[in-house]
């Protein structure tokens, strides 16, 4: 079971405590306890949304969020055969099937390798 967008996170309010910069991950995983924020290729916006996954963890300690690149969506839709091995673009499959879901240490560090 998953929600979609169950929750806003504010992440920076204005003097008069109006939200000035929040964050709503694409899911929510209640029996793991755990948010998903699915990105893309484009390097800023992965970087914008690692940005956001880090100030998430530092403003809500104890909440768990996990941001999963374009190649681990494709790899669990190939995993599950709703998509052919040719969309990993030479990406070996055993490497990105074990999909890793526990929450990110430090997102910034996992955008520089990917």
């Amino acid at each position: 079971m998953w929600e979609y967008e169950p929750r806003t996170f504010t992440l920076e309010e204005d003097r008069e405590g109006h939200p000035v910069q929040a964050f709503t991950p694409d899911f929510f995983l209640p029996v793991y306890d755990l948010y998903i924020e699915i990105t893309t290729l484009n390097q800023k916006l992965v970087t914008k949304k690692n940005r956001k996954a880090r100030r998430l963890r530092e403003r809500y300690p104890g909440t768990n969020i996990k941001v999963l690149y374009q190649r681990d969506y494709l790899a669990l839709l190939v995993k599950y055969g709703l998509e052919p091995p040719s969309q990993l673009d030479g990406a070996p499959l055993e490497r990105t099937a074990r999909l890793d879901l526990r929450p990110d240490r430090d997102a910034d560090e996992q955008a520089e390798t990917a």
